[in-house]
This record gives C-alpha cells, structure tokens and sequence, in this order.
C-alpha cells in the first residue's frame, strides 16, 4: 500500500477515507514532503490522525470542516424531535401492527425546553439556528467561551450548570484524549432526571456502558443516536432492544449533496497542498505548524 502510495502522490500527500493512520503508516510515509490531507466523516473530528504520529514528523493534518455542518445539524435535530416525542416507540409497534403500541408515554413539546450544546462549533452553531426555530433556549460550553459576536446569543454556561440545567443535552464536541466518555456516570448523576441525550458526533464521547444504565435507572428518559463506542461491528443491547431510544447508524451527512462537497472540499484541499504547501483547514492542533 505505501508503495502504491509513493507513486501515487511522490511529493503531495495522502488522501485518506476513515481509516486509522498510525505511526506504521506515517513512518512508511516518508515520501510525503508537503502535507497529509484527511477527508473525516465528521467536521469536528478527526481523531484517525494520531497527533504525536503526524506532528512530530513535521506532516500537516487537515479536516472537513464545513461541508457537513447542515447535514449532521438535520439529524442532530430530527434525533432530539424523536427523542423529545417517543416516536420511536410507536414506530416500533406499527411495525408489528400494533398502532401506537400499549400505554405509549406521552412525549414532550421542544417549545421552551433548554437545549444544552457541548461544543459550539460549526454544527453546534448550525444546530442552534434550527432549535431556535422550535422555540427552543440555547445555551453551550466550550474549553474556551466564544467571543460575544459569534455566540449568536447562545448563553455561555460552566460544563457543570450545562448537566444541571439543560434538558435536550447535544454532544457536538471532537473525540480525542480529553474527550474521551466525557459523559460517564458522574456527570449522567448531575443532570436532570429523564433528560434526553443526542448524540452525533463520535460514540466514545459517551460511556455507553454507563449511557445504558442511566436509561434503565430513568436517569435519562430517551436518547438519540448517530454514533457508537463500538460502531459497526457491535453496538450494546441495552441501546437495540430499548424502544425509548433513536437509533441511526452513522447517517449524518449520508446525502448525496453532503457526500459530494466533502470529497470536493477533499480534492481542492490536495491540490492547495500540491500547489502552495498549505491546506485549506490545518486541525487546531497544528496552528502553528
């Protein structure tokens, strides 16, 4: 495969769909001597790049960061509707040609519920515009508060008042070290009892393990998701076989339109890598690289 590769792209980069890049392939890489360019299915995340791999041999890593903001903010939205609205339950029992199904809960209204976004990046933001439209109140956190223009009047809370007080909590943060089940059992025992949980960024934000329990214990009442800890090959039980919670597997920008601004975004980022020695969206990380 390096080989193939050397001859492919003999001075660019490597072009890659998800995939790990680790330190084999950087190491067999040498060939590369401007810039490592990786389409990710997801704008915040690029977590298949290793950044001890690619920055310590001086290799540019760069993402999709805007081409699929629209799309996943669609989804995100329709899991917290569904979520907020138990269909899913109903759905299920239509399909077993049960109408609506036994004693089917009452779902809840968006109107004047309080969406708590972690990570207000480009899909948060495109996320918040489409709550709004629900009626519903915003508010986010982030590492770092975002200056006041481009919060849109988002309210900027700590990471422990958003678990307190939100009660549609969306995860639009990267996955990496820091982020790692960064909602596990102490934060699901700070928020709000039947709070729903969407999710539609990467599955190991999550402790699925702990995400189950807290559905079992009505800690959570519903939970929309695009992503899972263990996606493809294994998704926990305790999720499948709970008609309470949205599932989709991994959809979010699975749009012709998305799909082909993605790999335009791609092929443009290449060739301004082959061209000028710079990428189009360098990941934070490597901003001054």
């Amino acid at each position: 495969m390096v080989r193939l590769l050397s001859v492919l792209f003999p001075s660019a980069g490597l072009l890659t769909l998800p995939c790990l890049i680790n330190s084999l392939l950087v190491e067999g890489t040498s060939f590369v001597k401007r810039a490592l360019v990786a389409e990710i299915c997801g704008a915040a995340n690029y977590y298949i790049c290793s950044d001890e791999n690619t920055t310590a041999k001086g290799i540019c890593v760069s993402n999709v960061p805007t081409a699929v903001n629209d799309a996943t903010a669609d989804v995100n939205m329709f899991l917290i509707i569904g979520a907020l609205r138990n269909f899913n339950v109903g759905m299920m029992a239509l399909r077993r040609n049960e109408w609506r199904g036994n004693n089917t809960a009452l779902g809840h209204d968006p109107e004047g519920k309080v969406l708590g976004i972690l990570g207000m990046g480009g899909i948060g933001k495109n996320l918040k515009r489409k709550a709004e439209a629900y009626s519903m109140k915003v508010q986010y956190h982030n590492r770092k508060r975002l200056p006041e223009d481009k919060e849109d009047g988002a309210k900027y809370v700590s990471f422990d008042e958003l678990l307190a007080t939100s009660d549609v909590l969306s995860l639009n943060l990267p996955l990496n070290t820091h982020t790692h089940h960064i909602i596990s059992t102490n934060e699901f025992a700070k928020m709000k009892d039947g709070v729903i949980i969407v999710n539609t960024t990467r599955g190991a934000v999550i402790d699925e393990l702990a995400l189950v329990e807290a559905l079992n214990s009505g800690k959570v009442g519903s939970v929309g998701l695009d992503v899972y800890e263990h996606e493809p090959n294994y998704i926990h039980p305790g999720l499948v076989n709970n008609p309470t919670v949205m599932l989709v597997p991994h959809m979010g920008t699975w749009t012709v339109e998305t799909q082909t601004a993605m790999e335009v975004w791609c092929i443009d980022n290449l060739k301004q890598a082959v061209l000028t020695g710079t990428l189009k969206s360098p990941v934070p990380e490597q901003a001054s690289m």
